[in-house]
């Protein structure tokens, strides 16, 4: 028998119902894997408002320390004292030496070295690197401040203290040369003055021949 055209019409809508709802539920499990992460984040972020609300949040900012304004006003002290003793004339540096005295706490200690340095001399630039040495080993909260300062210092005394050997040698050997120059001088006037004595003294009288001695002319 031969299908009515109602009947085949009735089988190809079935047909096509069931392909939609086979790719329908493909679909459906596609996404489901797809977005299935998705989903729990979104569970989470109804879960927790306040962190969907701000997804990207940036890092929160440290805190200054209190140390560092401190530091900061240490430091910007020391370094108009600096000025001010770089002006000073060398009688007022040495009131300023002893008005400092022994130094005990890490800023004294550090101006006394800021001082010992305008005076330009060997010995007092070795004390000055002593004293920032004490700064450098000192661990309190006060020397740790100047604690940059001190090790900039320390490199740049080093430098100077180098260069004040190096001037006081070459100044030592110029005075050694100017000593020797200066006792030769001194024989070559001492040999000068014995040639002089020399040709000025006058010549000595020749004396009578010994055949002649005692002798009287002859009688005519």
């Amino acid at each position: 028998m031969f299908s009515s055209p109602d009947f085949r019409h009735s089988r190809r809508l079935a047909r096509l119902g069931l392909l939609a709802s086979i790719a329908v539920s493909v679909l459906a499990v596609g996404c489901a894997g797809r977005f299935g992460q998705r989903g729990d984040d979104a569970a989470g972020a109804i879960a927790t408002p306040s962190v969907a609300a701000n997804p990207q949040r940036c890092p929160p900012v440290s805190p200054v320390s209190p140390a560092a304004p401190q530091a900061t006003d240490a430091v910007t002290r020391m370094l108009a004292y600096a000025d001010r003793v770089r002006r000073l004339a060398p009688a007022e540096l040495s009131q300023e030496v002893i008005r400092l005295g022994d130094a005990a706490g890490p800023t004294q200690q550090l101006q006394l070295a800021l001082v010992l340095s305008q005076l330009h001399q060997l010995g007092e630039l070795i004390r000055a690197q002593e004293l920032l040495g004490r700064v450098l080993a000192n661990a309190d909260t006060e020397a740790q401040t100047l604690h940059p300062l001190a090790g900039l210092l320390a490199s740049r005394y080093g430098e100077q203290r180098r260069l004040e050997e190096q001037l006081e040698k070459q100044t030592q050997q110029t005075r050694d040369v100017q000593r020797r120059l200066d006792q030769t001088n001194e024989r070559l006037e001492a040999l000068k003055a014995i040639e002089r004595s020399l040709t000025s003294r006058p010549p000595a009288a020749s004396a009578p021949a010994p055949g002649n001695r005692g002798t009287r002319p002859a009688a005519p």
